[in-house]
């Protein structure tokens, strides 16, 4: 019962976080999102659940900040990093930095599908455009992969000290 109810208040608290990174003033794309989906592939045991957990503050969020097509792109980079984290023999700094590249070709791909002309002078404006958006997404992957990683062991070893 208490592991359940930890377990609980661990899953409110990444999605609160994760809400609020994402409408207070931040910079753009430096979110815990992709932290999350990585966390969630190994720290959640039930899949539905883990998938669910970085998408589910993005709606919430999204709700405040606006829904548009672009957020189909978004939705699906986050299950396809969360399944990557699944597959993953362990969360390093290259499946980072693999995630951050996922989501920066998938959801670029989709703002080059929905906003730009379709030819290749389109699709190199529209990712030449967003290279410094990728830098901040970069930053905040590593920032919050490291932070939620290492917060969960610090935590877990503690709880190991009290028992």
């Amino acid at each position: 019962m208490r592991i359940e109810r930890n377990r609980n208040l661990l899953i409110g608290s990444i999605i609160i976080l994760a809400v609020l990174s994402r409408i207070i003033p931040h910079p753009p794309n430096f979110a815990p999102i992709t932290g999350i989906a990585l966390f969630s592939s190994k720290k959640i045991n039930n899949k539905l659940l883990g998938v669910l957990l970085p998408i589910i503050p993005l709606f919430i969020s999204d709700l405040f900040i606006g829904i548009s097509f672009i957020n189909i792109f978004v939705y699906l980079s986050y299950v396809i990093i969360y399944f990557l984290g699944s597959i993953s023999p362990k969360i390093d700094l290259k499946t980072v930095l693999l995630s951050s590249t996922i989501f920066f070709i998938f959801t670029n791909l989709g703002v080059w599908y929905l906003g730009y002309p379709k030819n290749i002078e389109g699709l190199i404006t529209c990712f030449t455009l967003a290279i410094p958006f990728f830098v901040n997404t970069i930053l905040g992957d590593l920032f919050y992969s490291l932070i939620l990683f290492k917060s969960y062991k610090a935590v877990e070893k503690f709880k190991s000290t009290l028992a």
